[in-house]
């Protein structure tokens, strides 16, 4: 059995690290964990430790600062590394959340780090193919050290059995939830919502983050919009069959278009039609057909948003069939089986 060495002060209940570690005991791989107190001397923490030679060692997500010492301890021990960053640092700082200029020392300086500390990798995860483009472009990672690895759900608790009857709800129940950032929009929620045209629905907006109060400033006087606070992880599948139609990301962001959010993936799963942004970021026949689950809208756009939640609020029959085309969307593209072979496929040539 060979053994992989999860490297790093990660978090492994996050659902990305959940979704992978369950694969990885899929396909035949004894996991391990090394959490060491210090990132950037980790690597002397491991021989001092005396941590086993693995057969490979993984980088999690978020986990910038773990890769520089985990690919000295690679090297020395002849084992091959992959990351997995979910995310760029320097896309963060400088196209997110806007608090870098491009053509400042800082973020050249960030960029270079990145850089530099991404050829470390023997292999890099990305979790789309336009994410990939972007470390290849911007992070000059070579294509052949890049694979695609979707983030996919839990479908040990994403599921659509016993979902709520959509007759429960009268009225329809539109649902966002997130963590209120640019890259969502919820600002564009909330325009909609005062835009909507069509049969009564309830708009409600789940989670916590720094948008939040202006949405809910924003809001006052729309009586058909409600927030509620944020939900442990395991409640959600449960709240996400007891609404009629979910909300994805509507942000005008670079990267709202290279990324496919947990919800999205949360909701298919569920059985639920998903209304979000069109983005090159999802499989080219999802995006050309209109019988898939999801509903494309442009990003930004809240007047799209308003007439599509109508137009599905306004044929139950067609919401029904939406839901159960966004189950079989979510098998087809996005299962764990899918993840499964993708990883897989990212693990060969690695000489594991």
């Amino acid at each position: 059995m060979p053994s992989v060495l999860w490297w790093g002060r990660f978090d492994a209940g996050y659902s990305r690290n959940r979704i992978l570690r369950k694969a990885f005991g899929d396909l035949g791989w004894q996991i391990k964990d090394f959490h060491p107190k210090f990132a950037m001397v980790a690597d002397w923490e491991a021989r001092l430790h005396r941590v086993p030679r693995p057969d490979l060692i993984w980088v999690p997500c978020f986990r910038q600062r773990d890769l520089a010492a985990a690919s000295r301890w690679a090297r020395n021990q002849g084992v091959p590394l992959v990351f997995d960053p979910l995310i760029s640092a320097y896309d963060k700082q400088v196209d997110e959340r806007e608090k870098l200029n491009v053509d400042s020392s800082r973020a050249q300086s960030l960029l270079i780090w990145e850089q530099v500390l991404f050829q470390r990798a023997d292999r890099i995860i990305a979790d789309t193919p336009v994410h990939a483009d972007y470390f290849s472009q911007v992070l000059d990672v070579p294509r052949k050290n890049l694979s695609v690895v979707y983030v996919g759900a839990e479908e040990e608790f994403f599921t659509p059995e016993h979902s709520v009857s959509n007759a429960r709800n009268n009225p329809l129940e539109v649902l966002f939830y997130g963590s209120f950032i640019p890259l969502q929009a919820p600002q564009i929620v909330i325009e909609a919502a005062r835009l909507y045209q069509g049969p009564p629905v309830r708009w409600t907006l789940l989670g916590q983050g720094p948008m939040r109060g202006m949405c809910e400033e924003n809001a006052k006087g729309a009586a058909s919009v409600r927030f509620e606070e944020w939900m442990p992880y395991e409640k959600l599948p449960v709240r996400i069959r007891q609404a009629d139609i979910l909300l994805g990301v509507f942000g005008t962001t670079p990267k709202a278009g290279r990324v496919i959010p947990n919800k999205v993936f949360q909701a298919l799963a569920c059985g639920k039609p998903v209304i979000t942004r069109s983005a090159s970021s999802y499989p080219e026949d999802l995006l050309a057909t209109s019988d898939s689950g999801l509903v494309w809208v442009p990003a930004g756009d809240a007047r799209s948003l308003a007439d599509r939640v109508a137009n599905l609020a306004t044929d139950q029959a067609k919401l029904s069939m939406f839901g159960e085309a966004a189950a079989m969307t979510s098998r087809q593209y996005f299962s764990e089986s899918v993840v499964r072979h993708q990883l897989e496929e990212a693990l060969a040539g690695l000489n594991v």
